[in-house]
């Protein structure tokens, strides 16, 4: 038996190209150990990174036990992958570093965060615009030090 692709993700992917996904990841148990400068600087790196490899990552939120996500993706992006590089960096840097063994660091991240996650096609730039103010700390979103915004997403 041969899986295929429902017809529908053919017209999404046709109309929102690149697409764009709103992703939210959260820690196992929420546990509130995200917010702070060593995950934000792995989170920059990592983003940094993947501007140089073709993958965009546009705004962004850092939350005690959760990081919100917008990240635009070509026909051959696997957003499954960069997710999970970016939940082993960020366990790394939770965990006090680099220098871990990989398959540390896979065990790290698989006992930090929850299992998989989810993600949600942005299909127009309302909707990007309504995600972004439901996911900015409100008024206080340009006093948040842990948000910004690495490439900037025009979506239509």
């Amino acid at each position: 038996m041969t899986l295929t692709q429902p017809p529908r993700l053919t017209r999404i992917f046709q109309k929102y190209d690149p697409p764009l996904y709103f992703v939210p990841l959260c820690t196992d148990n929420r546990r509130n150990i995200l917010a702070n400068e060593k995950v934000h600087a792995a989170l920059l790196e990592y983003a940094q990174a993947g501007v140089a490899r073709g993958v965009a990552l546009g705004r962004y939120v850092v939350m005690p036990d959760h990081i919100h996500l917008f990240v635009p993706g070509g026909h051959n992006f696997d957003l499954g992958v960069w997710v999970r590089g970016l939940k082993r960096v960020v366990a790394a840097a939770v965990s006090g570093g680099r220098a871990r063994a990989h398959a540390a660091e896979t065990a790290a991240a698989t006992t930090l965060w929850q299992r998989g996650f989810f993600d949600h096609v942005i299909r127009n730039s309302e909707s990007y615009s309504q995600k972004w103010d439901y996911v900015s700390l409100a008024s206080a979103a340009d006093e948040w030090p842990f948000q910004g915004e690495i490439v900037r997403i025009e979506h239509r």
